[in-house]
């Protein structure tokens, strides 16, 4: 990790987000998108290793050092698609390459099916479509979002007396991570409040989604994917248990061992992925 970064902000006309800048200036451009509740230091082993690639590792929205969306907003993947398309045009890149672990896998892919022709090549880490819904269960769903919706305003996050406890309740969260993957994501995303740390995430982050995607229309997506893309996988990830789906992807599908954070936790995962994009990256 010890490679140069450049820290950056991205003044969007709808929001300010923050990054992380990788790599040579005339390498590939590279836009990388991070899973939730994580934020751009998810790339910091993992971006290093990869080479002849530039690479924007952002803090979606609400994440990290970025901004999060105004009151009445939401964080749906239209409005994190749309984002990155502005951040492309911020930097002029109108053709671009998409790195994504998880939520930012599944951004990508949304992104890469939805305008094509934008997308040269598509890298996803342990995260492929949504969380599905069913049509008969939509007006329930809607309900239950709204309703936590006007009560999330009153709830507070919680505050923890020194960064160790902060980092601790990391490791132990919806999906574990190592002590050193925790350490870096609470690098960037924790911050000071009165009685110790807080995370800088914004807490309307962990609503549930008023809508959800069939499984028709999520792959959809997928299957209007027209660029190289690959996947990797983790054999103690999030999708390994879904060979199904796996099953019908429509390209490269690589199984590597470790978590869901694999590409985070330690420097063996990190360079196993490498190694993988790295020749995903190099074929012409």
């Amino acid at each position: 990790m010890s490679c140069s970064v450049e820290e950056v902000r991205l003044s969007l006309p709808h929001i300010e987000l923050a990054a992380h800048l990788f790599g040579p200036q005339d390498g590939l451009p590279v836009i990388a998108l991070h899973g939730w509740l994580d934020n751009a230091n998810s790339f910091a082993r993992l971006a290093p290793k990869l080479k002849g690639l530039r690479i924007l590792a952002l803090d979606m929205a609400g994440h990290g050092h970025s901004d999060h969306r105004p009151a009445g907003a939401g964080y749906g993947l239209p409005d994190y698609a749309h984002d990155v398309l502005q951040v492309a045009q911020q930097m002029g890149w109108e053709k671009f390459s998409l790195l994504g672990h998880s939520l930012g896998a599944i951004v990508s892919v949304i992104i890469a099916g939805a305008l094509p022709e934008r997308i040269n090549r598509l890298a996803l880490i342990d995260g492929l479509i949504p969380p599905l819904g069913e049509p008969e269960g939509a007006a329930e769903r809607m309900g239950a979002a709204l309703q936590a919706q006007l009560t999330q305003s009153s709830k507070r996050k919680p505050v923890y007396t020194d960064m160790d406890r902060a980092v601790e309740a990391r490791m132990k969260g919806v999906v574990a991570v190592s002590r050193e993957a925790a350490e870096l994501l609470a690098q960037r995303g924790l911050m000071p409040v009165p009685g110790g740390y807080t995370w800088r995430s914004d807490s309307r982050l962990t609503l549930a989604s008023a809508t959800r995607l069939t499984r028709a229309q999520a792959l959809s997506f997928v299957n209007a994917i027209r660029c190289p893309a690959q996947l990797v996988v983790a054999e103690e990830g999030m999708l390994a248990q879904n060979q199904t789906l796996l099953e019908s992807v429509p390209f490269e599908v690589t199984a590597l061992p470790g978590g869901h954070h694999l590409h985070l936790n330690d420097e063996a995962g990190a360079s196993a992925v490498a190694d993988c994009f790295n020749r995903f990256f190099a074929v012409p």
